[in-house]
């Protein structure tokens, strides 16, 4: 398996594993721009403009753009996050020029249409709804703009139905033009795939890129704070965070065991003390999520109202445990998850283009296997433990909840029990 990259002159990286034992190719386009880099006026429309990408070019229709992918048997789709968006398509490995070309058009070549822009501007509306409408959901929303007060890194990535409905043609085509630029894309393709072949694809349809880099976004200022909603539901959606770590942190992967220790499956601390001993609540689980200069740590969990009063003092006691009394065995639990994990995405051509991409855009460099996994093996109990420490007792903690939460603590009172400050 060979990985191979090229910059073109506007700055555009192809990067492509080469699978050669698959018929088939995964390739998109990643661009380093998402939600975060909105201006509020704009919320939303990173999400919008990845919808309208599809809805119609110069050279093609929106039926065109579904049909000539599908008469090869490929399919193409697209995704928005905080800081990339991504476009792409699965096709078998004659076709990877047509996925090249379908993707240069869309994102080079969008027409905008006034109609076709209400019809999807409807859509997401109706999306919104459905997020307002989904405690599960919601709860998250309420958990970022907590921790991450007044800034683009704490607004839905899905916009308001206020700001998605004033968005104009001309605000797309401003945006794209602002953010679309060759230095801040990759074009990742995993599989069957020929690099020279991929690189002509690219000069030939990503001729018209702006070559110049864009500007670094405000840095995030963590603050955490509480959010909550008292709702009628016969569960309480709660979230329990801190300030986590950025992706170039040298914890990287320990924070992300640390997640997995105290919540990352079956055999999980908070899952055998919580739900299996004690049957405290249907769901409950750890992650990290991290951004180039910042991270938030959290914990979900999903439980009755007369349960929470007894949740809390157990979660939290968890949590003051895991820089105390972590083993090597559950160590080694969590270094062979993480392993494993890794491991198979190389199997699938989807998750090696999008691992591919997200690596070239924060690093600048495709990071071997074999130095992923020494990464990982290199993590101690003690270094562990140290992170645990700083993580839950170092920075103010952030609190969301919805549903029938009267017995939940207040943010003083669990931030008192950690240790931790209440203001960041």
């Amino acid at each position: 398996m060979t990985v191979q990259v090229t910059t073109l002159p506007s700055g555009l990286t192809v990067a492509t594993h080469e699978m050669a034992h698959l018929e088939s190719a995964a390739l998109g386009i990643w661009v380093g721009a998402g939600s975060r880099l909105e201006q509020p006026e704009e919320h939303g429309i990173s999400h919008l403009l990845e919808h309208m990408a599809f809805k119609g070019t110069a050279r093609r229709s929106a039926t065109d753009i579904a049909e000539e992918i599908e008469a090869v048997g490929g399919e193409v789709n697209a995704a928005t996050s905080v800081e990339t968006t991504s476009y792409y398509a699965r096709i078998l490995k004659n076709d990877a020029e047509l996925a090249v070309d379908i993707l240069g058009d869309i994102l080079c070549n969008s027409a905008f249409d006034a109609e076709e822009l209400a019809r999807e501007q409807h859509v997401i509306v109706q999306e919104i709804g459905a997020s307002l409408d989904t405690p599960e959901d919601r709860v998250f929303d309420f958990f970022v703009e907590s921790a991450f007060p007044e800034q683009a890194l704490g607004r839905t990535i899905l916009g308001t139905a206020e700001t998605v409905r004033r968005t104009s043609s001309a605000n797309l085509s401003s945006y794209l033009d602002r953010h679309y630029h060759g230095p801040s894309m990759v074009l990742s393709a995993a599989g069957a795939v020929d690099h020279q072949a991929i690189v002509r694809y690219a000069e030939e349809h990503f001729a018209s890129l702006p070559s110049s880099p864009l500007p670094e976004p405000a840095k995030a200022l963590y603050r955490g704070g509480d959010m909550r909603e008292k709702r009628k539901l016969m569960e309480a959606q709660i979230l329990l965070g801190f300030e986590g770590l950025p992706y170039a942190s040298e914890d990287f992967h320990a924070v992300q065991i640390l997640a997995s220790l105290l919540g990352g499956g079956m055999s999980s601390r908070l899952f055998q003390e919580v739900r299996e001993k004690r049957g405290l609540c249907y769901s409950i689980y750890a992650f990290h999520w991290s951004f180039a200069d910042t991270g938030i740590f959290g914990i979900h969990a999903a439980t009755g109202a007369d349960d929470i009063d007894k949740l809390m003092p157990v979660l939290l006691g968890e949590l003051e445990r895991s820089s105390q009394d972590l083993t090597e065995a559950e160590l080694g639990r969590a270094r062979a998850q993480m392993r494993a994990s890794l491991l198979m995405s190389l199997e699938s051509p989807a998750a090696r283009a999008g691992q591919l991409a997200r690596q070239m855009l924060l690093f600048g460099r495709p990071i071997p296997v074999d130095e992923l996994v020494a990464r990982i093996d290199d993590v101690s109990v003690e270094r562990v433990r140290n992170l645990a420490q700083t993580l839950f007792t170092g920075s103010a903690p952030t609190v969301a909840a919805i549903g029938p939460i009267d017995k939940l603590a207040s943010r003083d009172r669990i931030a008192a029990r950690l240790g931790s400050p209440v203001e960041a």
